[in-house]
């Protein structure tokens, strides 16, 4: 059976590689997707574009450019570039040089969420795959906390750490002492779903715990029900405490590859959290509720990568898995994952040219030398 530490994420989804907020208006970001650097942009009318992070002339990161109006600039040459990839203008040419090269490729990108997606597969998918529906983001019952920080592990042990709550006794220290019981786990071809019943069983908890669930999790008497699901490549987590109607938080999740060897990935979460009948007070718990997040979320992260440290020291995977869940969810992620073979991986040029060109996605036409263009005028948007 194939490592799953050795299958990579399925390109054909649409992935968050930044936080909306952070591209403002005229700046530029470098992002990844697997080892394939892209640079994101946003223009004069706030439309965001994403292009491969590399100039066609010389190579440098346009991610070091500079935007102007619509167009992004290389901060070597000045060669200008619109949103599509193509190649709108290069200062010196004269009719008579060389022609210039077609451009560099250009993905797909939408903003949801308060996040920028890319599509960095087959573009011709990317019109008929749904970006992943979170009916309660933005609404007036729910507030919406947001993470994105880099965790240096496949993005498997992610999905692992998340489905097994068999793993409560790491956060004794803030949550106290837990008991998860499975009640019950489905598995379908692209998915993972188990819920479990959650009961405390003493020890000291971290108040924040139960401002975040409205006295669930963690309470001296709570009965909580979880609820965690990998639909891949996603995964969700609600939770409803004892006798409630809708669940006192909601997580969605994503872990976007950034190296080639996918050994690396980007975490980004929206932690969506019931607002109690007072107001304000949700407002007022706000930093505590963040610093209890943080706290176990690095805890789980110490854990993730010392599994990735063990895995790469050994040289392939030697842990002895008997939950069946988590059996369930490496097949999940395997067959529904991509080969990282020799020569397979995302950055291989032979291996990028070939894609590009199997999934349809052409470099652009040549740019018509600067002394027959006329001025470059694009609209907004």
């Amino acid at each position: 059976m194939t490592d799953l530490r050795r299958v990579g994420t399925n390109p054909d989804f649409w992935y968050p590689v930044a936080v909306s907020r952070r591209l403002r208006p005229g700046r530029v970001l470098g992002t990844a997707f697997a080892g394939e650097r892209i640079a994101l942009y946003r223009g004069r009318s706030g439309a965001v574009h994403a292009l491969e992070d590399r100039c066609a002339h010389r190579q440098v990161p346009l991610s070091m450019g500079v935007v102007e109006g619509e167009t992004l600039l290389c901060c070597y040459h000045a060669w200008a570039y619109r949103g599509d990839g193509r190649i709108s203008r290069i200062p010196y040419l004269s009719k008579g040089d060389g022609r210039p090269p077609r451009g560099v490729r250009a993905y797909p990108v939408r903003e949801a969420y308060g996040l920028v997606f890319v599509f960095p597969g087959d573009p011709d998918k990317a019109a008929v795959t749904a970006l992943p529906e979170l009916p309660a983001f933005g609404t007036p019952k729910y507030k919406t906390m947001t993470f994105s920080r880099t965790v240096h592990c496949h993005y498997s042990f992610m999905h692992e750490n998340l489905l097994d709550m068999n793993h409560q006794f790491l956060h004794r220290g803030v949550v106290g002492k837990l008991r998860p019981e499975l009640l019950e786990h489905r598995t379908g071809a692209r998915s993972v779903e188990a819920r479990y019943l959650f009961t405390h069983a003493g020890g000291k908890r971290n108040r924040s715990a139960g401002l975040l669930a409205a006295e669930g999790i963690g309470g001296s008497h709570s009965r909580d029900v979880m609820t965690i699901r990998t639909a891949y490549p996603y995964q969700t987590l609600d939770l409803v405490p004892e006798n409630a109607e809708r669940p006192a938080f909601r997580l969605w999740a994503a872990y976007v590859p950034e190296d080639a060897e996918q050994r690396t990935c980007h975490a980004y979460g929206l932690l969506m959290i019931e607002k109690p009948g007072i107001p304000g007070a949700l407002h007022l718990a706000w930093p505590f509720i963040r610093r209890f997040t943080e706290r176990v979320f690095a805890e789980d992260r110490m854990a993730v990568e010392a599994e990735q440290r063990a895995w790469e020291e050994q040289g392939e995977d030697r842990n002895h898995e008997v939950f069946p869940l988590i059996l369930d969810v490496r097949n999940v992620l395997r067959s529904n994952g991509v080969p990282l073979g020799p020569g397979d991986a995302p950055d291989s040029p032979a291996s990028h040219e070939g894609r590009a060109s199997a999934s349809g996605c052409h470099a652009a036409e040549p740019a018509t030398p600067v002394s027959e263009m006329p001025p470059v005028e694009l609209p907004d948007g």
